[in-house]
């Protein structure tokens, strides 16, 4: 496997430390979820109930991604940390202090307020990192995230139960202020070199396309299967009587999706993000056929849990190549948002087959609705990647540095993997299709 990539990416300024903090950063933000969860079910409530904490919670991230995203682009990263910091600090000490009603709008709001800490990474990564190596960059955030789901929940659950589900809500404010002072102190650009915020936000008709729809379903889509799956996986282990097992399933379905980020990440084929992500639905229609048998469970989730990983990877390096630097910050939101919409989406669309027809059937039916929903934005996003390669085909024609029309070496491909090359984009231009927050969202 070829690590020059990565050597690469880390031997650029700035670099090493925003990984470093990313991983710290990311620790309390990816716990939260189960920190809910042992707060509202441990003051006898049912998990019903806590499941609608959790659910208000997605709700208002989804909702205030794009928004934080946005003020990133207006005011800067240490601005938007500033200020959402201080909403963590202000809501998570008071919740233990109110009634049901009240955790669930508080939930609410800290969801909305959270923290851009995943975008700051990503949007920091593409600053930092030259056009040609971010795929190895985006790869590598996506193997760091894998490893912060390891730790966040697992020490919610250590915090909640040796002190005191309450103590842990404390520790996510102490955490959410440590991460915010961190990304202030770091505060990574947010723009690429010889990029400065613009007075005036672009309009969002210039970069909300049908192209970037087509990416935030697939993106959606991807969350979609992974939530489902996930929730099928559980649900087989214990019809089987073999619940024991199911961390040690989990465990090892991360481990298929951090070495596919790392040989992804070190590869230099163009893969877009569509294909990658309707792979990895079409390929978890036959995991269900595994039954009980933990040994074929696991080897029917290689195929599919190789392409996590790449797949957010895929998504989020598409996503620089269709949108201007100017408005990153906002469309990283909107993307993360999608990511979101899927988890909330997969995982009662996965209990319900579950309850109906048994998790066999999830993995089968929440695949097939995920390369459903693919292939149905395949045409929207080829076209807007034929006018984001035509565009900065002028761009460089204008600047002399390619002829007006003449194809360039290395070209990008259009649509998904195989699609025809662009004429007149350079290696380092255009929309190169090679190909990332709960869990699934932020993989």
């Amino acid at each position: 496997m070829n690590l020059k990539p990565y050597r690469q990416v880390l031997a650029v300024r700035g670099v090493r430390p925003l990984l470093l903090i990313g991983i710290l950063a990311r620790v309390p933000a990816t716990a939260t979820g189960m920190a809910l969860t042992l707060f509202v079910s441990s003051a006898g409530q049912t998990w019903a109930r806590a499941g609608l904490v959790v659910g208000a919670f997605t709700v208002g991230a989804a909702v205030g991604q794009p928004l934080t995203g946005r003020l990133v682009d207006r005011r800067g990263l240490r601005a938007a940390m500033v200020f959402t910091t201080f909403a963590q600090l202000v809501i998570w000490p008071v919740m233990p202090l109110l009634p049901y009603l009240g955790v669930v709008v508080a939930a609410a709001a800290v969801g909305a307020l959270a923290p851009p800490v995943f975008p700051a990474v990503r949007l920091g990564l593409t600053a930092l990192v030259p056009a040609d190596d971010r795929r190895a960059a985006f790869a590598l955030d996506s193997m760091i995230v894998e490893l912060s789901y390891m730790v966040g929940p697992a020490t919610a659950v250590v915090v909640a139960t040796s002190v005191s589900p309450a103590a842990g809500l404390y520790a996510l404010a102490a955490g959410m202020a440590v991460s915010g002072f961190l990304l202030c102190w770091l505060n990574p650009p947010t723009q690429p070199e010889g990029h400065e915020i613009p007075e005036v936000a672009p309009p969002r008709r210039t970069w909300f396309s049908p192209g970037l729809v087509a990416l935030m379903v697939a993106g959606a889509s991807a969350t979609f299967v992974l939530s489902a799956s996930e929730l099928a996986l559980v649900a087989t282990l214990r019809e089987t009587g073999q619940a024991q097992w199911t961390g040690l399933a989990i465990a090892v379905w991360c481990a298929y999706s951090l070495m596919g980020g790392l040989v992804f990440g070190s590869g230099r084929w163009r893969v877009s993000a569509l294909g990658l992500i309707g792979a990895l639905g079409l390929l978890t229609i036959p995991v269900g056929l595994a039954g009980g048998n933990v040994l074929l469970l696991l080897l029917f989730l290689l195929p599919s849990g190789v392409l996590c990983a790449p797949a957010m990877t895929a998504a989020n390096d598409n996503l620089t190549r269709i949108v201007p630097p100017a408005s990153l910050g906002e469309a990283t939101g909107v993307l993360g948002s999608a990511f979101l919409v899927g988890i909330a989406l997969g995982s009662p669309f996965g209990g319900t087959i579950i309850d109906s027809a048994g998790p066999g059937w999830a993995f089968a039916a929440a695949g097939a609705v995920s390369a459903v929903l693919v292939l149905a934005g395949v045409p929207f996003y080829r076209r807007q990647e034929r006018l984001t390669a035509a565009a900065e085909a002028r761009r460089l024609a204008e600047a002399g540095e390619v002829p007006a029309g003449a194809a360039a070496d290395g070209a990008p491909q259009a649509g998904v993997a195989g699609g025809p090359a662009q004429p007149g984009v350079a290696e380092d231009g255009g929309p190169h299709v090679r190909e990332p927050q709960p869990a699934a969202a932020q993989r």
